[in-house]
């Protein structure tokens, strides 16, 4: 092991040009000085420094080390000023969670829910490809990745998934086209309404369209969104019904346009918890994965 009070006495010497001043910096006896530096020497096997006149000089070695060195005290200097800015901060907690494409918006909100009146809480969210979010789980970039799907097994990141999420779909709608015959016909009726949809980064289109698939209707799509959150805003200007979650049909209540049309049976979304074993241990994660959902969406 490097002892970096005999680095500490050498990084002086070298700043001071000599032991004499270095030895008045830190009141200390220059053979005490001298002492540590040599075992500094002997531990790394290479002269660091060298005489010259009345002063020393580095040798190559020498710098390579003095440049480390540099770097490690200037970083140790700035320690307490750090540790008073996070005192000054209080008791804040930061959350960087990253959404993948594709994922139903409005139920990962409510997934956050637990965690949302944390005191000093400051939540961070990324939004991008699941491989990409996944590399900055990876470097500890982010502490969580809410995803619509788990994982592929032969991933070359050593991440570890939970299911949070396994929710029926229902579909909503402005009044203008959930009249009370349509609602009374579904899913049937679905074949002679627009469709919103979600686009093809979103699990949830694939069960979609196989569902359609199994109780005999083709789809008139008339929009594809990645956003789950901006399809229902478009849906509420009357352009379509739309698919979404019945955890994620929560938030739709504030938007008063909308209207339930009808309850999928045999179509549901998934949200998977994709986490490292580090970014487990940070306490917020922690109460998300504990509030599981289970599989009607009640908490």
């Amino acid at each position: 092991m490097l002892n970096y009070r005999h680095l500490y006495y050498f990084w002086v010497v070298a700043n001071e040009g000599g032991f004499a001043r270095a030895a008045e910096r830190l009141d200390m006896a220059i053979q005490t000085i001298s002492a540590q530096v040599r075992n500094l020497e002997a531990s790394i096997g290479h002269q660091l420094l060298k005489p010259s006149g009345r002063s020393v000089v580095l040798t190559d070695a020498g710098r390579a080390v003095f440049l480390r060195a540099d770097e490690i005290f200037l970083l140790g200097a700035r320690i307490p000023e750090e540790a008073a800015a996070a005192a000054a901060a209080g008791s804040s907690m930061r959350l960087s969670v990253g959404l993948s494409d594709g994922i139903a918006k409005l139920a990962a909100h409510r997934l956050l829910q637990p965690i949302l009146k944390t005191a000093g809480l400051k939540l961070v969210c990324h939004e991008g490809e699941i491989e990409q979010l996944m590399a900055e789980l990876a470097l500890h970039k982010l502490d969580l990745v809410l995803t619509c799907q788990p994982p592929r097994h032969n991933s070359s990141f050593r991440l570890s998934s939970d299911r949070l999420l396994v929710s029926r779909v229902d579909w909503y709608g402005p009044a203008s086209l959930v009249t009370d015959q349509a609602i009374a016909a579904f899913p049937q009726s679905l074949g002679n309404l627009p469709i919103l949809a979600p686009t093809s980064h979103a699990a949830l289109r694939n069960r979609m369209d196989r569902w359609f698939e199994g109780i005999g209707l083709q789809p008139q799509i008339v929009g594809e969104f990645e956003d789950s959150a901006l399809l229902s805003i478009f849906a509420a200007q009357g352009m379509g019904i739309f698919p979404v979650t019945e955890l994620g049909a929560a938030d739709l209540g504030k938007i008063q346009e909308l209207r339930l049309l009808g309850c999928s049976q045999g179509l549901s979304e998934e949200i998977h918890a994709i986490y490292s074993s580090r970014s487990k241990n940070h306490p917020l994660v922690g109460k998300i994965l504990q509030n599981t959902i289970n599989a009607d969406g009640a908490e």
